[in-house]
């Protein structure tokens, strides 16, 4: 939407949106001790910036503004990582959305979206029925309570049903949209499921066990949701205000 056509302006506005992916990061983090990593909205900010203003700078914003976040927040670590992994998926958001006027895209938008809608359903179904089933026990360790070992967790069938009803959201969204909100959607599943697979990936190469790292997986996948839902209404909220008379 507002894409840069010159050097200066593609460093500005990476500045600029790394400034946001940074304040959006360290706004609200719950930390996750069996990785050392933590939960965070940033990635909310990072598809913003990458449909709002492509591949280039939403690749910028999310690596730098994210790494600076870990950096910031004491998570040395991660930094290097996050560095790659979340400049790849801003860059990944960004360069699919370009893509959204092609006509592939244009003649298949709604099996797309159903598609995609599909997909969000089986990510929240299988992560909650994996890692987050029994009934509720907040007296110990939050990851402990999330992970749903012992009696602590949620019972599957909310999680069935909230992931049925999300994913239908996303579809009716979509469909009613048009083509641009449906593509959106799948360009964000796209380049959070780098996200997802980037951190396992990387947090096993530092040395992590592989069960430490899976349990990392499920709160990754919640910031790709929860990314997924801001940043539909903030760009779709942007698009609104610039189709109006005079905007």
């Amino acid at each position: 939407m507002f894409e840069p056509h010159t050097r200066v302006t593609t460093i500005a506005y990476g500045a600029v949106f790394a400034a946001l992916v940074a304040a959006t990061t360290t706004m609200l983090t719950v930390t996750i001790p069996s990785t050392k990593g933590y939960f965070n909205l940033g990635d909310m900010m990072v598809y913003t910036a990458a449909i709002l203003t492509g591949p280039l700078v939403g690749g910028l914003a999310g690596g730098v503004g994210s790494a600076l976040s870990d950096a910031y927040l004491g998570y040395y670590t991660f930094a290097p990582g996050t560095l790659v992994i979340k400049g790849l998926e801003g860059l990944i958001v960004g360069y699919l959305f370009t893509k959204r006027s092609s006509p592939a895209v244009t003649s298949h938008w709604k099996a797309l979206t159903a598609g995609i809608s599909a997909v969000l359903f089986v990510l929240m179904a299988m992560t909650g029925s994996f890692y987050f089933t029994g009934g509720f026990d907040f007296g110990g360790d939050l990851v402990a309570a999330l992970s749903g070992r012992g009696t602590s967790g949620i019972a599957l069938g909310v999680w069935l049903l909230g992931a049925g009803a999300f994913s239908a959201l996303v579809a009716y969204t979509g469909l009613r949209s048009g083509p641009e909100v449906g593509w959106t959607a799948v360009s964000i599943v796209v380049g959070g499921s780098e996200m997802v697979a980037g951190y396992f990936v990387y947090e096993v190469g530092i040395g992590m066990t592989v069960p430490a790292a899976l349990l990392e997986v499920p709160f990754n996948i919640a910031q790709l949701v929860f990314g997924l839902v801001g940043a539909l209404f903030l760009t779709t909220g942007v698009a609104a205000v610039f189709k109006r008379p005079g905007g």
